[in-house]
């Protein structure tokens, strides 16, 4: 594999404003391909927005919710990938022609949809159908997956892709600073984010804390080390509807090192470059030729009731 330049965006998206957040992606795609880089990922819904929806209606949802890819903004991203000549990765609410509505992960380029991935473990509206299946890509010779936001906490996820032959997982986001029964966790304060440029040390202590990085930094680079991929994390900055997101999109090594991080409050590009060494020469590399399945994979394939509770949404949804 030739090496790969990559960027993970982050920025402030606008509820329901999928004009304006089109607008936002294409000056950072724009930033991006200037500096020679061939694929740019943004976060979860970042062309829709995400909380707003929390309490919408079935039919709100269908008004909100595109067909993919002969959706105006699916069609839109891709004339700006052939435009700029960059790859792109947004997502948006999707519907299909039976009328299931889904999260999904578009990545698209010059040509058109490469690949579609619908969220396993969708939960911020109660109409939404999970995904039942993963995605496995070509991008300029390496093998690439989508896991959206809580897809990757479930440590399967990561590793099924990995095995279906992913060396890079896009991992778009709307996470942190949000309550949980973890200790440290919770709202950070909106008001900390107007006053930012008065008082930027607090809004970053809080932004770094145990409500925002600190909580990321215990696990996510362990999945891109545990299994020898590039981990390409993105994530809103800013106001998510009433909800204070913390940014800090980055791009990890299968080393589980930070090589690229967004670190300002401002709408921003972390750019690294990819090598196919790295995956090889990392231990996860090696742990993974070690499995012994035998001994366990008729425990993790034990049938379950799956069950995910979210301390911050209403009790209703």
């Amino acid at each position: 594999m030739e090496n790969l330049k990559i960027a993970a965006a982050q920025f402030e998206n606008r509820s329901g404003d999928k004009e304006y957040n089109l607008n936002v992606i294409r000056q950072l795609a724009a930033k991006a391909a200037a500096q020679g880089v061939q694929v740019i990922a943004f976060h979860e819904c970042s062309l829709t927005g995400y909380t707003f929806a929390m309490h919408f209606s079935r039919q709100q949802m269908l008004d909100l919710a595109e067909f993919i890819p002969d959706g105006p903004s699916v069609k839109k991203l891709t004339a700006m990938a052939k435009e700029l000549d960059i790859v792109i990765l947004a997502g948006l609410f999707e519907k299909d022609a039976e009328g299931r509505i889904y999260k999904a992960q578009v990545c698209v380029d010059k040509n058109g949809l490469v690949a579609k991935y619908r969220k396993l473990h969708p939960f911020i509206n109660k109409h939404l159908t999970p995904g039942d299946q993963y995605v496995i890509f070509d991008l300029f010779g390496w093998k690439c997956s989508i896991l959206i936001c809580y897809d990757n906490n479930i440590i399967e996820n990561v590793r099924a892709v990995k095995l279906l032959g992913a060396d890079l997982i896009f991992m778009p986001h709307v996470t942190m600073c949000t309550p949980s029964t973890r200790p440290g966790a919770g709202f950070v304060d909106p008001a900390l984010w107007k006053n930012r440029q008065a008082d930027p040390t607090t809004l970053r202590q809080e932004f770094d804390g145990l409500k925002g990085r600190a909580w990321l930094m215990k696990w996510l680079p362990a999945r891109a080390y545990d299994n020898a991929v590039y981990a390409i994390f993105s994530n809103p900055i800013g106001m998510d509807d009433d909800q204070l997101k913390n940014g800090c999109s980055m791009i990890i090594d299968p080393f589980g090192d930070i090589i690229a991080e967004c670190r300002s409050f401002d709408n921003e590009i972390a750019i690294a470059v990819l090598t196919a060494q790295k995956i090889t020469d990392a231990g996860g590399s090696r742990y993974i030729k070690a499995r012994r399945p035998e001994l366990y994979g008729h425990i993790i394939a034990q049938p379950h009731k799956s069950e995910q509770k979210v301390v911050w949404m209403n009790a209703e949804e």
